[in-house]
């Protein structure tokens, strides 16, 4: 498990938004529609109001997740030098190809494969760390190792 919830400002901000939309638009939401179901009489056989408690814990377990996320999320700023850090931008090379992937390396609560993001604790994201423009690594995947040289850090 990770140790650091590593984000950038722009996640941060995105995940702070998401907060507040939970706390004073879905909570009021949620509130109204279990009242709402209340009012339908019997609970014990009331489908609208078993389904307004589990929105409501849906509600309220995004939060708590968020509100930790915030409380021990790690800022990262991006500043660049030479080696491979997070927030990188680094574009990679398979051997023998000259196939060239361009991801950036984040922590793992916004990883995302579309997007180019690849996490730091994946196989390939952990091995970039630390390295620099013309170094190889090798990653062990599902079909065996493969090795990519980076092309360029930024």
């Amino acid at each position: 498990m990770e140790t650091h919830k590593y984000l950038t400002q722009q996640k941060y901000n995105e995940l702070e938004i998401e907060l507040r939309e939970l706390k004073t638009v879905k909570r009021k939401e949620v509130a109204q529609n279990l009242e709402y179901a209340r009012a339908l009489g019997d609970l014990s056989e009331n489908t609208e109001y078993q389904e307004a408690r589990e929105s409501q814990a849906m509600v309220e377990d995004r939060i708590a997740i968020i509100e930790n996320t915030l409380k021990t999320a790690e800022i990262v700023h991006e500043l660049h030098g030479d080696n491979v850090t997070m927030g990188s931008e680094v574009t990679i090379e398979k051997a023998g190809t000259k196939d060239k992937t361009k991801y950036k390396v984040v922590g793992s609560d916004e990883a995302n494969a579309a997007e180019g993001k690849i996490s730091n604790l994946s196989p390939l994201g952990s091995q970039l760390l630390g390295k620099s423009k013309g170094q190889s690594i090798t990653v062990s995947t599902p079909k065996g190792e493969t090795t990519y040289k980076i092309v360029s850090v930024s």
